[in-house]
């Protein structure tokens, strides 16, 4: 008992929150995850609030105060679990592709599932209207998958209507671009086809190049997307949308080429040829995943609703106008 007292003392509740915020600071100029700290924190003030119900009569006495603390309770070790289990990342997924589960970056907890192979879905396409001044507006992103049942689905999602698959939430975001898609054949070996992806466009107009590698290749390629004009006019409505006219400018170490679509044209690089097939758009996606979210929700209203009664129970005891 003298131990749940000890737990229950307001002075660690005030230790804790201070601990809180010192590990919070350490995290963030430190470089490492947040989840742990949160996690450790939250649990430890979920078992002080816990002791403080146990021996304090006065959360027992009031029905309405006593489940707005048990509701409270519930949210403070949920946010703790939830922070062990969650995920939010970014994915950059090319037209006419499947999402194979690879990130660009991520953030998760130690306990997270990890079913991102199982949330496989095709990015079919976008569309996005501009506004003067560059000003993007809706961005509606066309994408199909397979369901539990074996059925194609199709959707449009967007950056505030998301694809839900395996409790993963994919939106669209700011970031996309331009991909150039090149068909890799080695001298030994299977042939394969991969993709380059530029920087994002309009934001990075005038920097559309990208150094990458090849297997087997003691140097990087560097390749650089040309074209003439304004894809997206600054001073009126416009749409994203793919440049009619374009070369392809490749280099490998003193070795430069100039390719243009549908030309067929073949780079002899050691160990294999190089040959551009086409350019395509990819799409950045933002992606989360909490299954304490729908707990949370309803901790949430049944505290709120808790304190509501409270307040009326006092409330009607005595009219709030009189003295």
């Amino acid at each position: 008992m003298l131990l749940i007292r000890s737990l229950a003392s307001l002075s660690l509740t005030a230790g804790l929150l201070a601990l809180f915020c010192i590990g919070v600071l350490a995290a963030h100029f430190g470089g490492f995850s947040f989840s742990p700290v949160v996690a450790a924190s939250f649990g430890a003030l979920g078992i002080n609030l816990l002791a403080m119900m146990l021996t304090n009569p006065r959360f027992r006495q009031q029905r309405p105060l006593f489940v707005f603390h048990l509701a409270l309770l519930a949210i403070i070790f949920l946010i703790a679990f939830g922070r062990m289990i969650y995920l939010k990342g970014q994915a950059e997924l090319v037209e006419g592709l499947a999402f194979d589960g690879q990130l660009v970056s991520v953030d998760a907890g130690p306990w997270h599932p990890w079913r991102l192979d199982q949330a496989s879905f095709v990015n079919r396409g976008f569309s996005i209207a501009y506004a003067p001044g560059l000003k993007r507006l809706e961005t509606r992103n066309q994408v199909s998958w397979v369901d539990a049942d074996g059925q194609n689905r199709e959707a449009v999602i967007g950056d505030d209507k998301p694809l839900v698959l395996q409790g993963y939430r994919f939106y669209t975001t700011w970031n996309k671009g331009f991909s150039l898609l090149f068909e890799w054949v080695p001298e030994r070996g299977e042939a394969g086809i991969g993709t380059v992806n530029l920087p994002s466009y309009p934001a990075n107009a005038l920097k559309q190049a990208q150094q990458w590698a090849l297997p087997g290749l003691q140097e990087p390629l560097w390749s650089m997307l040309q074209f003439e004009g304004e894809l997206i006019p600054a001073d009126q409505d416009g749409h994203f949308r793919l440049p009619d006219d374009y070369r392809v400018v490749v280099r490998y170490a003193d070795q430069r080429w100039e390719l243009v679509p549908g030309a067929n044209q073949k780079i002899a690089l050691p160990g294999g040829t190089l040959r551009f097939i086409e350019l395509r758009s990819w799409m950045g996606y933002m992606l989360t995943w909490d299954a304490t979210i729908p707990w949370l929700l309803g901790a949430s209203t049944i505290a709120v609703l808790a304190l509501a009664w409270h307040f009326w129970a006092q409330f009607s005891r005595r009219p709030w106008d009189q003295d």
